[in-house]
């Protein structure tokens, strides 16, 4: 069998085997590798799991552990992919990690402040003259030792290493044993969760990737990839190009046969290897005709192609490569005012982008990995920033799948940047071969993946020019075909040989206004923002509940500045909501009840994100265009309160929707800065002969005024100016203004509502700070909290998967927004859970319908709440 199909087996495994029982009650049976060649099919399997333990518990060496004979019936089982403390967590040591303080209360520290030991084993029916085990890397460092002896040292989370094995491995029962190190972000290369989080208390000690062992012939595939270079702007045809990397394997001379498949086109080269020689084989290209191209989600389909390779040794097959790749253009520079863009299949693409934060403590979770970039879609995104988690091999493919543009890279403050001054301890003649074996580990990792568009080598400042060549080497060994960025930041640069990264990072982190997004200063929309939002994003009551005591849950609405152990990692500015909170009792009114608290929050947490995104989507075509921005953050490593467009238990609530309503497909949308109603496309169909109308309504609900155009087009993606409300008297203090487009037969295509006031905020640009700026007035919502009560009438059917709930809205009061909740039989919410319109705003008499996508479940109830709803519940037929 080729290594190829014995690493697709070893992953296949891997998936399986993390669903092992949660205690240790014997060593864990010997997989098997089979290591005979018979023109490349034999059947084999990887190692089933692993066991760890701390080395405070052991006194047996390394020699002796990685002994098939060592007796661990008294270590935990864990699966392949597991940090110390997930390990501990899955056996049942530390439960409930995640509620209240549990985290920094019921952990023993000095757990992890010891190595420990990372124990499996696999047999084989025969000796292999050419066996590898590949460590993709380490938290912080290990000793890797195979039946009694030490093979090597892995340093670095994202440096691995390959170890020949072939001498030492022998037929039957074989171990492995690796010692892991303790680690500290600030003086290891590890993964460090900076503010975004409470650190895991083993700071992610362990292996989090795949250990592979790989066998082949007297040749071996190292790796294969593509590079494609498309024909614009017809797309008539793709030049396809195939690489090879080969090593010989032997003491002589080898001539190797190397044919395959490209695209289903034929690929033939006979080459020539010294003996030990590792080199790169260039295939001819292939010219594909009329390619499918693949395209960012919106503007088109994510097609799929094939290459797979056969090396041949005097007739006989020594090994087996492949990759999916996918034909596309990707170019990012500098407009004309010194802003990073974007160009995707020569299209111009604005980055409507989320920060993306891996579980905290580095869990592999398939469906809900998918579940997240599938929310992702859904809320209009069309790309993700991977800020020092760069993920399992599983998170690529999806994206590559759902068309989500990627922007990995590394990560800021800790030994990864340490010329910041944050802390981090100044790089040693030691650290710079394992950020380049990091470099060029992760480059080989990502290079074949379309969804991946570019890499940040820095984050929060651009590297110094020897860094940065250094980095750029191993890109250009590695194929790299995308661009590469300085960083995130303008910090830094320009800095030779990248110059400047066109890339602003200046905050805000906190709570600005919703009218903050239309200024021209700092954070507001304009230019390309490497990270930025209005920070603290408040869960729905369920999840509050499910994460926060009830004496935190009563600070939460009582105590505005006392700090929050679900904030970030409990460092100021960030470890409090004074600033929205202090906000929210400004202009919503003073909170009454932990429930009136989530109301006001989930409408204030709507408005904001809603206008972040809209003013970015008008801007798109501005004289200083805005170029794209990275909304800080997508979603959570653990339960928080801060920076998510979702909440860590898939709950969407007032964040997401506010998303998902400014990136609809065709959009209507009112400007806080000049009254402009505006239509933004944001996708390449075209849309035409549709009306706008635009009411405005005092909170009594009488009609103010009102206007409407017919006639608009809109060029996609682009943005159609409609028309200007007046500026208009008698207003009340709380007022709305409502739109609606239909197209040509009066059917809806966008709805918006704005909760609005006479008395504006008003932003204090001179004091801003680097995380935010402050308003020295602020508007008047109080209006929405004396809305007369109003009861609605619900309707709904369940089918499968999907759940159709119609509401219509039965009082005489305005509804502002109308939140939908599913729940099961036990009360518990229906998650996760996509809807196709929620926090809907709902005029006396007015009723709308909407589809829920689910799990499959039998008639489950359907709740209907809001800030001035008498909650309304239903169950479905």
């Amino acid at each position: 069998m080729s290594s190829l199909r014995v690493r697709v087996a070893l992953v296949l495994a891997v998936l399986l085997s993390l669903s092992v029982a949660p205690a240790a009650t014997a060593a864990p049976a010997a997989a098997d590798v089979s290591t005979v060649l018979s023109d490349g099919e034999s059947s084999s399997t990887s190692v089933r799991g692993w066991q760890i333990q701390s080395s405070a518990q052991v006194s047996a060496t390394g020699e002796e552990i990685s002994q098939s004979r060592f007796d661990g019936s008294r270590w935990y089982p864990v699966g392949p992919r597991s940090t110390v403390l997930a390990g501990l967590v899955q056996n049942g040591r530390y439960p409930n990690l995640f509620y209240g303080t549990n985290l920094r209360d019921n952990v023993n520290r000095a757990d992890f402040q010891v190595p420990w030991w990372y124990r499996t084993e696999f047999s084989v029916r025969d000796k292999s003259p050419n066996m590898t085990l590949k460590v993709p890397g380490v938290v912080s460092r290990g000793e890797v030792y195979l039946n009694g002896t030490k093979l090597g040292d892995v340093v670095g989370v994202y440096n691995a290493r390959e170890f020949d094995i072939s001498g030492l491995v022998k037929p039957g029962r074989n171990a492995v044993a690796i010692k892991v190190a303790p680690a500290d972000p600030q003086k290891d290369f590890a993964i460090s969760w900076i503010d975004w989080a409470q650190p895991a208390p083993d700071n992610n000690m362990g292996i989090w990737r795949d250990v592979e062992i790989t066998r082949s012939g007297p040749i071996s595939l190292l790796g294969s990839y593509v590079h494609t270079k498309l024909a614009l702007p017809g797309f008539e045809k793709a030049d396809v190009t195939a690489f090879a990397e080969v090593r010989n394997n032997t003491s002589s001379v080898q001539y190797v046969t190397l044919q395959g498949e490209v695209a289903n086109r034929g690929l033939y080269q006979v080459a020539r290897l010294n003996a030990g020689e590792t080199r790169t084989v260039e295939f001819p290209a292939q010219t594909v005709r009329n390619p499918r191209v693949w395209w960012p989600a919106q503007y088109g389909d994510q097609p799929m192609y094939q290459l797979d390779l056969t090396a041949k040794v005097n007739g006989r097959n020594s090994d087996r490569s492949g990759a999916m790749f996918g034909i596309r253009d990707v170019v990012s520079n500098l407009n004309a005012k010194g802003d990073r863009q974007f160009i995707v299949n020569g299209r111009q693409i604005q980055i409507r982008g989320g920060g993306w934060a891996s579980d905290l403590l580095l869990r592999t979770q398939p469906e809900r990995l998918e579940t997240q970039l599938k929310y992702t879609r859904d809320l209009g995104l069309n790309a993700i920033r991977l800020e020092g988690k760069l993920e399992t091999p599983e998170f690529y493919n999806l994206a590559d799948r759902l068309g989500i543009m990627l922007l990995p890279g590394w990560e800021c403050c800790d030994k990864w940047e340490p010329w910041t001054g944050w802390g981090g301890a100044d790089w040693t003649p030691e650290d710079y071969p394992i950020a380049q074996g990091s470099m060029a580990t992760q480059a080989k990792f990502l290079r074949n993946h379309p969804s991946v568009i570019a890499f940040f080598i820095g984050s929060d400042i651009s590297p110094p020019e020897n860094v940065q060549r250094m980095y750029l080497t191993e890109f250009q060994k590695a194929g790299w075909p995308n661009p590469v960025l300085p960083a995130a930041s303008l910090n830094g640069s320009p800095q030779p040989p990248l110059g400047s990264s066109g890339s602003k990072m200046e905050g805000p982190y906190d709570w600005v206004p919703p009218n903050y997004w239309y200024g021209d200063k700092v954070g507001a929309a304009f230019g390309f923002a490497g990270e930025l939002s209005a920070g603290h994003s408040i869960p729905a009551l369920d999840t509050i509940k499910g994460m926060l005591t009830p004496t935190e849950q009563e600070q939460l609405w009582r105590e505005p500045a006392t700090p929050q152990f679900h904030t970030g990692r409990g460092n100021e500015p960030f470890n409090n909501l004074n600033l929205f909170n202090t906000a929210l009792a400004n202009r919503y009114g003073t909170p009454t009840s932990l429930p009136d608290y989530v109301d006001k929050a989930q409408l204030a947490n709507y408005e904001q994100v809603r206008a972040q995104f809209e003013a970015n989507a008008r801007r798109m075509t501005a004289d200083r265009p805005a170029t794209g921005f990275i909304y800080w953050m997508l979603n959570n490593a653990w339960p928080s309160l801060n920076w998510h467009l979702y909440s860590h238990d898939l709950n969407p609530a007032g964040s997401y929707f506010g998303a998902k309503k400014a990136n609809e497909p065709i959009h209507i949308q009112y400007s806080y800065d000049d009254r402009s109603v505006v239509i933004v496309g944001q996708s390449p169909k075209s849309a035409n002969r549709l009306t706008a109308k635009a009411e405005v309504y005092n909170i009594d609900g009488k009609l103010v005024h009102s206007q409407e155009k017919h006639g608009i087009s809109v060029s996609l993606p682009g943005v159609a100016e409609v028309f200007t409300l007046p500026e208009l008297t008698g207003l009340s203090s709380t007022y709305f203004v409502r739109l609606k487009l239909t197209d040509s037969n009066g059917a809806d295509v966008s709805r918006n509502t704005y909760w609005l006031s006479s008395q504006p905020d008003v932003v204090d640009w001179a004091n801003s700070d680097w995380y935010y700026t402050p308003a020295s007035t602020y508007a008047d919502l109080k209006g929405l909290a004396t809305l007369p009560k109003a009861t609605v009438d619900v309707k709904a059917r369940t089918h499968g998967d999907k759940t159709t709930v119609t509401v219509r809205n039965t009082s005489k009061s305005v509804i502002p927004a109308a939140q939908l909740t599913l729940r099961k039989a036990d009360g518990s919410q229906l998650l996760p859970i996509t809807w196709s319109d929620n926090y809907m705003s709902l005029w006396p008499g007015e009723s709308i319908t909407v589809e829920a996508s689910h799990e499959p479940t039998r008639r489950p109830t359907v709740e209907v709440s809001g800030i001035n709803i008498s909650s309304s519940k239903t169950t479905a037929e």
